[in-house]
């Protein structure tokens, strides 16, 4: 990751923020796809994808060689997948819970 001087840091909160608000104001998946293929190189989207796909298997009680084998993703990825998942912010927690009682 990039490093920035201290006098960049209220700018790029800023720009984290305004970054949320564009996500948020995305009415479908169809247009979150879109603007993330605008955003992101393939690469970027790809590993996002491969992120979520592990939560997901994590949350249904996989094991990491498991997931690994079903993904494709190295263990350490999954590891720190799952480590986010407990000791992370909760976005994945969230969206999780979210999605299971649709």
């Amino acid at each position: 990751m990039k490093q920035h001087d201290l006098s960049q840091k209220t700018e790029l909160k800023t720009a984290a923020r305004s970054l949320s608000e564009a996500l948020l104001s995305l009415d479908s998946a169809k247009e979150v796809q879109l603007f993330l293929e605008d955003l992101c190189t393939p690469a970027e989207v790809e590993a996002l994808v491969d992120r979520w796909r592990v939560a997901q298997l994590v949350d249904q009680g996989f094991s990491y060689r498991d997931i690994r084998d079903m993904t494709g993703v190295s263990v350490t990825t999954v590891g720190r997948v799952a480590r986010f998942m407990e000791h992370g912010t909760g976005g994945y927690r969230a969206v999780l819970d979210r999605l299971e009682n649709r």
